[in-house]
Parts: C-alpha cells; structure tokens; sequence
C-alpha cells in the first residue's frame, strides 16, 4: 500500500509535487512486509538533476506514476525519466508519456546507456514555440550495454545528450513524440536494476567467461526470470568482443521452447531445459558440450546447488529428453585447468619457493620450501621473477638482472636449461614476470625502450614469436597476465604522466584449416577505466580481475573487477599497505584460495574474514598461470 509522502533529494533539487512508488518486500516464512515510499519531481524549467532511486538497494521495486491530466511539459519529461527505471510490466507506464507512434517504435530492450550521476534536463524552446517545446538531457556517460547484453564502459569523460521533442495531442495533453532509443539510467538505478552474469563458450576445447548483465527480477518485455534470461542470452551467442575467439554449441536459431518464461531446479538439483526443433537431431557429444555451457552459465545465479542440466526437445506438443550432464561430467568436458597444489613467491636469497595456505587449519600455519629440479641444485642462479605451469611440472624464471628467461622443469635434477633467445644485455631490467595460459604456451614482454614488444613461446619450447597487440599506439607494457583459457590476456600499460592502465586483449590464434597467420592480441579494452592508476593485477575465479590501484584523488585499494571493466565487490581491506608490485589470486572455481600479495612487510596472504598475515620475507608472489 502507499506510505505517506517524503521529501526527497535529487542531485541539488528539492522535489516535490508528483510521485515514484516503490516497494520493499522481505519474506518472514509465508508472511510478507511491504514498505512504499514516494518521491517527487521538480516542475520548473530551469536546468534541475534528476537521479532516481539515488541510494536505493536491490530489494526496491520501482512502479512508475502514469502522467496526470494537462500535466506540463516539465512535468511530462521528469515523469518519463523516473518511469524508464520503473518494473512495470513492458515498461508501460514510461509508455504513457510518449505519443502513439512513439510508444509503438521505442525499443527499451535494445540497449541501455549508464549515467556516472543522474540527468539534467533543461527546456530549449517554450510551449509557445510553434514547433512545440523540446527538452534537452545531458549527463557524463559512464557504459553503455548492447542488445547482447554486453557491458561497454567509457573511457574518459563522455557527455551525453538527447534531445526529447514535445507535441500536443487531440486532447491537449503533451507527449513525447522522441524519446531516447534505450533506457538511460544513473549508475544507482543501473546496480539496483541489472546483475552481472558470466555465459560461457568454447574456445580450443576450454570454456570462456563471457560476462553480461541481466535484469535483476522479471525483465519488463519478455516476462523472463533472471535464469530464463541468461540462458536465452547464451543460446543468442556471445559478445561482439568474444565471438571472434569463441564458439558455442547450440546449433544456428536454437532458442527456449516458445512461451518459457521461468527456469527452475526439481528436488534432485536438476535443471530442465525446454528447446526448438533446431535441435532435433544433435549428436550426443555436442549435446552434452550443450549443456556443459549451461550448468556453468547457471550455478553461480542462485545460492541452490546444481548438480545436474538436462535438454528437451520440445515440438509437436512433445517433449522428449536429448541429453544431460551433471557437475562432475561438465568439469571434464569443460578441461578445466588443473587446481594448484602450491603458492609460489621468491624469496629474500632470490630462490624460488613454493608453500600450501591452509585456510581450514585452525592454526594456519605456513611452510616454504624451494622448489625441486634445476633450480634447487643449481644455487648460484638467482631469481628475479617466475611463473608456474598450470600442471606444475615447469617453471619460467627471469634471472636476477632481469634479462635472461628460462623455462626449466620442476622435477629431476641436471643443469639449467639454455637462455630462452628473447631479451638483451642492459643496465636496467627488461623482462617482465611471464605468464603461462592453459595451453602451455608462455607469455612475456620486453620492456626495452628500444625493442619493446610481447612474446609468445609456443608450449614453452618452441621458437618465440613476436605478437602483435594492435592498439598499443607507443605505450609500454608494464606486465601481463595470459588467462587460464588463453583467449584474454590483462596488459598493464605506460599511460603518460606516470600512471598505469589496464586492458584486456583478445588473443586471436590460427585456426586448424591452414590459416598461417600469427597470433595476435586485439582490441584492447579498459578493464578497470574507475582506476586513475593500476599498480599491480591478477585473474581471478569466474573470469575476474583483482586489481590493485588508486581512483582519482583516493587511496590504494584492491577491487575485483569483471574483463568487460565494470566493478563486482567491495574492496579488500588494507590494501594501502601493499606494495605496487604484485597481487595474486587463484582462478580455482571449486576451492577457493586466499589471495597473495607483496607488501611492505614481505609475502602476505588474507585469509577468509580476517586480515593480512605475513608468511615471510620475499616478493613475486604467484599462482600456477
């Protein structure tokens, strides 16, 4: 029911006037507690900020107000801005506000523009115009996310503006007759609103991250639940920035059996999912890949357990089965990379060490030991930075004056294996750390200023190649990190004034029908543009980034981002104490491990719910990847 009316601000604007319902509902067993407020708008012509549902959390439901009788233009464009953030059924209430024509083309579903504040609007012809008022709006764009659901952020500041012209109907009412193509929304009502999500793809038999955003409840035009949504996004494809490297294996025009609007699991954790024909006749591998990008699309939206996706076919009236998975069939058919046994870091005599954090130990205690093969029995060699196979068995290392990479193996004995041929002599270090992708293949940069440029060593023993980055436009990569599904790779790049951006490429290989061409990493996108400067990075579980940095005029922190740029968590707590050198974090999705990092006091490590706690002296820290 309605509350009583309360004094709300927007921006700088005390609003009064006219109302925004919305409702909070929290389930006590079969009970329900419903609580409305209401909020109003400025009905002046002067510039006013308009900012809906500032502050407001995720439990809100927005119901827009329809206009009133001979409501004024202003009045007319503030209700129709409050309404585009309503849950109103195919958003019919912000319909209410355009004319007939408009009502019928305006496409809201089509694409979403994100505000990093709220809109300003101001009158640009009066109603005594003859070709009737016209309001402008403007804000800072922060993203925008296309009609695949994809999140696309702004770099640098970006204004936006629309132009919203007003006409009289046959009654004398006003009504927009051009309205924006999409929804536009403040950063609040775009969080309150919309999830992010992960589907996932094929690439070279390895399952890719593709992350987008859903609504939160019911979407206004389809009627679809939050899961019934994501799955039809997954069978739509993948982003426009993860189609060239991806694949799925949902047949061309397969789509949900006509009329599902809601997904849910049976007492046996199972998730039944209805289909068109167009996968009447499937193989049995394909469809079990079908449904292994399923269950994980899907385990991580709700806190219920899924342990098995089952397909139907549904035609004729008849729904037959296809094919099923449970969790233990997907992980293999996924080939997710092996889960690390080790932490690795080097340590103060520059050896590299490897230690187990145990979190579920009452004690906690840590161990280090160096590292078996070579690198144990050859003690003069010392160690500037390493990465560690995905499997274990290898081990890159940059040599202490920052020139030399040797790939050398982490079993056995013998001598050190020969320099791998990348990098030259200098006073000042060149190498980065490497970084392993599942594949095998190892990954570096030369930072001399004079041959600057990103290696590739095929399976670590091949001959280095030189990849080319398209968008570097002369900056210099800082350091990298290849993803455990080798399609992304996180550059950290040189920006100018002393500070430090990072970006995601997309690491195009040459496929298996004679294509010659070589590796390639392209389009580079920001992946933490909030960040004024990144200082340290590492990919995490379910295709995030850990990113340590400053904002604008802030302090040190460490944020998980999502690979498309747009913020998930809060930061982690004391963060200003670590160093600007390295962060770590497993991408282990079944078992969870501590994160790692160099600090000013050494290697520390955060376990669940507690603060840092030192292991020892050392820096480079790293999980296998």
């Amino acid at each position: 029911m309605d509350g009583e009316p309360v004094d709300a601000r927007w921006g700088s604007a005390r609003v009064r006037g006219r109302r925004l319902r919305t409702a909070r509902a929290y389930a006590f067993g079969t009970a329900g507690l419903l609580l409305a407020g209401c909020a109003s708008m400025p009905s002046s012509g002067e510039i006013r900020a308009v900012q809906a549902s500032q502050g407001v959390d995720s439990q809100v439901r927005v119901f827009g107000v329809p206009p009133a009788d001979k409501a004024t233009p202003a009045e007319i464009v503030d209700g129709f801005l409050e309404a585009m953030t309503s849950d109103d059924p195919q958003l019919e209430t912000a319909r209410k506000y355009l004319t007939p024509a408009a009502a019928k083309s305006w496409k809201p579903g089509s694409a979403v523009t994100v505000l990093s504040s709220g809109l300003n609007r101001v009158a640009v012809r009066g109603e005594k115009d003859p070709e009737g008022p016209r309001w402008k709006v403007t804000g800072k764009k922060l993203a925008t996310v296309d009609e695949h659901s994809a999140y696309q952020p702004q770099t640098g500041a970006r204004d936006y503006e629309e132009q919203l012209q007003l006409v009289q109907d046959e009654d004398k009412q006003w009504r927009i007759s051009t309205p924006p193509s999409g929804l536009v929304l403040s950063e609040s009502d775009f969080q309150r609103i919309y999830m992010p999500v992960n589907k996932y793809y094929f690439a070279g038999g390895t399952l890719v991250a593709d992350p987008v955003y859903v609504r939160q409840r019911t979407d206004p035009d389809s009627r679809m639940d939050p899961t019934t949504q994501t799955v039809q996004s997954l069978l739509a494809g993948p982003s426009r920035w993860l189609a060239p490297v991806v694949e799925s294996s949902f047949p061309t025009g397969t789509e949900l059996r006509t009329g599902t609007k809601s997904l849910s699991y049976d007492g046996q954790n199972t998730l039944r999912v209805p289909l068109n024909d167009k996968v009447g006749n499937i193989a049995q591998p394909q469809c079990k890949k079908m449904a292994t990008q399923l269950l994980y699309t899907v385990k991580d939206l709700t806190g219920s357990r899924l342990d098995q996706v089952e397909l139907l076919r549904s035609s004729d009236d008849k729904t037959t089965s296809l094919c099923s998975v449970t969790s233990v069939s997907a992980d293999a058919i996924a080939k997710r990379p092996k889960f690390p046994d080790y932490q690795y870091f080097v340590d103060n005599e520059k050896r590299l060490v490897r230690m187990k954090l145990d979190v579920s130990s009452e004690d906690q205690q840590t161990r280090t030991e160096p590292v078996p093969g070579p690198l144990a029995t050859v003690p003069v060699f010392k160690v500037n930075s390493a990465a560690v196979s995905h499997d274990e068995q290898r081990a890159a290392v940059v040599s202490e004056d920052g020139h030399g990479l040797y790939v050398v193996p982490l079993v056995g004995g013998g001598p050190m294996p020969a320099q791998v041929p990348i990098g030259r002599g200098g006073k000042a270090e060149t190498l980065t750390a490497p970084s392993w992708d599942a594949s095998g293949d190892l990954w570096v940069a030369d930072r001399d200023p004079q041959q600057p440029g990103l290696w590739r060593v095929p399976g670590g023993t091949g001959t280095p190649e030189r990849v080319q980055v398209a968008g570097l436009d002369g900056r210099r990569i800082v350091s990298l990190k290849a993803s455990a599904d080798g399609a992304r790779i996180a550059l950290l790049l040189e920006e100018k004034a002393d500070s430090k951006m990072l970006y995601v490429g997309r690491v195009e290989r040459p496929d298996a029908k004679g294509d010659i061409s070589a590796v390639s990493v392209r389009e580079l996108r920001a992946a933490a543009p909030q960040m004024a400067d990144v200082t340290a990075m590492s990919w995490a579980p379910r295709g995030r980034l850990l990113v340590v940095g400053r904002e604008k005029g802030g302090v040190q922190q460490a944020r998980y981002m999502l690979a498309d740029g747009s913020m998930v968590a809060a930061s982690l707590p004391g963060a200003a104490g670590l160093s600007e050198v390295a962060v770590a974090a497993a991408e282990d999705e079944s078992k969870p491990k501590p994160v790692v990092a160099y600090s000013e006091d050494g290697i520390v490590w955060l376990p669940p719910g507690a603060q840092w706690r030192t292991v020892a002296g050392g820096r480079s820290p790293v999980y296998p990847g």
